[in-house]
């Protein structure tokens, strides 16, 4: 049987918005992947853990919608929002990334 690998169709992108006292301030905004790769932004993250990930895009109709998944093998076994840390048995909680990407 083939191993389960992660996939999350929404992450967290890098934006800018326009300070009240002038100049710009980046934050970071949950979209769906297609949309962001569609909007052409380049600095992604785990919206669950703020990792780092990679950005897998669709290259055929027949295979995977586009997705992203940890670079980390530590990061994913510790994010909520991953198979490996939901399917774990020994107790083990939820954190941050250890390497979070600002």
């Amino acid at each position: 049987m083939a191993a389960e690998r992660e996939r999350f169709y929404e992450c967290e992108v890098k934006r800018r918005r326009v300070r009240a006292t002038g100049g710009y301030e980046p934050f970071w905004k949950v979209k769906s992947v297609e949309e962001a790769l569609g909007d052409n932004d380049t600095e992604f993250r785990c919206q669950f853990c703020g990792g780092a990930v990679k950005i897998f895009r669709r290259r055929s109709r027949e295979g995977p919608a586009a997705h992203v998944e940890h670079k980390l093998k530590s990061d994913s076994e510790y994010c909520g929002g991953c198979i490996a840390f939901i399917n774990a048995t020994d107790g083990r909680s939820a954190r941050q990334s250890s390497s979070p990407v600002q």
